[in-house]
């Protein structure tokens, strides 16, 4: 990596550090701790989680208009705001506005730091840039997490303010390390920029919208982050406590498991994966996480023992892991190569807010069914897996070749093949591609 890469690389995994220390304690921070109740905790993390819905719709525009420099920096120092608010926060108001504040802060980060490291890489280097990031991301929340478990004591209220002021800080370092990069100038993609009414007011959302790839894979990521992200703290945790009689503290064992597998594996499946077909790569990821739901299934529905059964309950999110260290490399930069280069900030923000719906969406859905309905909760999952296994192959199809596959970019050469939204430009039609320099690449 380039120096602006590796102090990109350095803020995001600071900042997820920071997350770390309190995400996995709100909840008994503001209902015991605070003693604000367990109805306002709930509120406290549904006003987290839509604030990110709030923010995200126009969080491209102002990166593709602004740059994601600047508003990574505003972002950083509004997480910050949050963070140090909601260590203080001892009345429902408080809690409230500054679980939103915090909510909208790490939001709007999520794409700038995407298009940052988009604009640091090239299509060659762009799978392994979003494949580090991953793994010192997940790296960073594991670490946090466990540092703060060791810091925090419910009957001091104090130990939990620390922890938030910790968070706060690492979200003021991302923001002055991220000060330090000096941005390469990106060439000029010129047929990509939507032009005529496309670029009129309102037009790159027209765009985006008109371009059939990028459609079917935000399509492609709601049901990915529904089937996996959107059930490990709520129905995958009830649907494990009530049908395989799982205990409570096991459920930290098999996120520990899913942290370890993706910590352990990442550099060894990027091997394997990145000369392959992008599509490909997120068609097995389908398959095997519809066999973890079927060993979900055999750990609540299967008559074998209690050890047995929460063997293959930790088993089915070590097979979660492996398949999200097989996405990293593969989804995040095929969103960067199907963007047009004035657009980059809004398709990463489009991506972005397709996860935070399907974020929302997944615990209101699977966790009432994982409770109760036990059978049709492992049904559903394993047809939404198979799902994405026939999406990604008919993505596959609207891809071009570079694109599903940038190891054949791998010769050195100054141009990039660029898939263009369907009307963005009169002489260029969806499914075909235009030929331009390529981004620098960072070494600054």
């Amino acid at each position: 990596m380039g120096a602006a890469l590796r102090r990109i690389q350095l803020g995001s995994a600071l900042s997820a550090f920071g997350l770390g220390f309190t995400v996995p304690y709100l909840y008994v921070y503001v209902a015991q701790v605070r003693d604000l109740g367990a109805g306002t905790a709930g509120v406290v993390l549904a006003v987290f989680a839509m604030a990110a819905l709030a923010v995200l719709p126009f969080t491209g525009r102002a990166i593709d208009r602004r740059g994601p420099l600047p508003v990574l920096v505003v972002a950083s120092a509004l997480a910050s705001e949050g963070a140090a608010a909601l260590g203080f926060a001892s009345s429902v108001p408080a809690a409230v506005l500054a679980a939103a504040v915090l909510g909208a802060g790490t939001a709007v980060m999520q794409p700038a730091l995407a298009t940052m490291l988009v604009w640091c890489s090239s299509t060659a280097t762009r799978t392994r840039a979003f494949a580090m990031q991953f793994f010192l991301q997940n790296l960073g929340l594991g670490l946090g997490g466990l540092v703060g478990g060791q810091l925090v004591d419910v009957d001091r209220p104090a130990s939990f303010t620390m922890l938030f002021l910790i968070e706060a800080a690492m979200f003021v370092v991302l923001g002055v390390v991220v000060t330090t990069v000096r941005m390469p100038r990106t060439a000029s993609l010129g047929g990509a920029r939507p032009s005529g009414d496309a670029a009129a007011k309102g037009g790159g959302l027209r765009a985006l919208l008109s371009h059939r790839a990028m459609v079917q894979l935000c399509v492609l990521g709601f049901v990915l982050f529904f089937a996996c992200y959107g059930q490990f703290e709520s129905g995958l945790a009830a649907y494990g406590t009530e049908a395989a009689g799982i205990q409570p503290s096991t459920l930290g064992f098999a996120l520990a498991a899913n942290t370890a597998v993706i910590v352990v594996a990442q550099f060894v499946v990027l091997r394997l994966v990145e000369r392959r077909r992008r599509s490909r790569v997120i068609a097995a990821v389908g398959l095997i996480w519809a066999f973890a739901w079927i060993v979900a299934g055999y750990a609540g529905l299967g008559h074998g023992s209690q050890t047995m059964a929460t063997a293959a309950f930790i088993s089915t999110y070590a097979l979660f892991g492996l398949g999200e260290a097989m996405l990293s490399p593969t989804v995040a930069p095929l969103v960067a190569d199907l963007a047009p280069e004035s657009m980059v900030g809004q398709y990463n923000s489009a991506f972005a807010l397709c996860k935070q719906l399907a974020l929302a969406v997944g615990p209101a859905v699977g966790g009432p069914m994982g409770a109760s309905l036990h059978g049709p909760y492992i049904v559903t999952f394993v047809l939404f897996s198979l799902g994405i296994t026939v999406l990604a192959l008919r993505l596959g199809r609207r891809l071009t070749p570079v694109q599903d596959q940038p190891s054949l970019a791998a010769v050195p050469s100054r141009v990039v093949a660029v898939s263009l939204p369907e009307g963005a430009d009169g002489a260029v039609s969806a499914g075909k591609t235009a030929v331009a320099p390529a981004p620098a690449s960072a070494g600054h």
